[in-house]
């Protein structure tokens, strides 16, 4: 079993992943923490890697870095399930990060995330829209770390 590990940070764009997510990243290296990163060779709306499932089991937690781009991101929202499902089974934490988020609107789908799931839901089997739903409610309950209270 990996020490504590799994950072989920594959979003759209480049909100977090060439900037936050890297520094948190080199600074768990860093501290010694064995840390799985999910952004190697992954195709751009791609199905989950077959080997991501098992790094989460393995894993002692996850750091969910949660943005405005996040639910745009069918992968994300697949992983989401995936980190939950297995840390509820397995006892795991999940260490949610609200970076240019609040948690209020990842739990009500506000905003980005509105529009995001208007897309999905015009496109997409109407339960795994529905799952998606569930989870960020559920992740955006769990208490976190909010980027505009860092300095």
């Amino acid at each position: 079993m990996n020490a504590v590990n799994l950072i989920k940070q594959r979003q759209l764009g480049e909100d977090t992943r060439l900037g936050f997510t890297d520094h948190l990243y080199a600074a768990m290296v860093r501290k010694g923490i064995i840390t799985f990163r999910d952004d190697k060779q992954l195709e751009k709306g791609g199905e989950i890697a077959q080997e991501l499932p098992k790094a989460i089991e393995e894993s002692l937690g996850a750091v969910v870095i949660l943005s405005e781009n996040y639910a745009s991101s069918a992968w994300c929202l697949d992983e989401l399930n995936i980190i939950l499902e297995s840390n509820k089974v397995l006892g795991r934490e999940v260490f949610p990060v609200f970076y240019g988020v609040s948690p209020c609107d990842v739990q009500d789908q506000a905003k980005s995330f509105a529009e995001a799931f208007r897309k999905h839901e015009r496109r997409l089997n109407l339960e795994r829209v529905q799952k998606w739903r569930d989870s960020l409610k559920e992740v955006g309950h769990i208490p976190g770390w909010e980027s505009k209270n860092c300095q």
